[in-house]
């Protein structure tokens, strides 16, 4: 498992056009992908569950990845949210 923290810095935060991007990155990895912020625990393959995280501009993420390609998948969503997923 791999984990850690990342502040969003798109200025529109994880809204639905950003959110469609994660996930769609998110489901070229085999390992789970999660992303825990406050209480709430989205699942970075689904739209509607990263859209439930309501996560702003400037909050701090928990980025979590499990599984067999889990480095790999952490550096790369790590570098996409870090990048203001292509809005900034």
């Amino acid at each position: 498992m791999i984990k850690g923290k990342i502040v969003v810095t798109n200025p529109s935060g994880l809204h639905l056009r950003p959110a469609g991007l994660l996930c769609r990155e998110a489901m070229r990895f085999k390992s789970q992908i999660s992303i825990y912020m406050n209480d709430c625990i989205a699942n970075a393959k689904s739209v509607l569950s990263v859209l439930g995280a309501c996560v702003k501009c400037g909050d701090e993420i928990l980025l979590v990845c499990q599984g067999e390609d889990e480095e790999e998948a952490f550096l790369m969503i790590k570098e996409l949210i870090e990048s203001g997923l292509e809005e900034e």
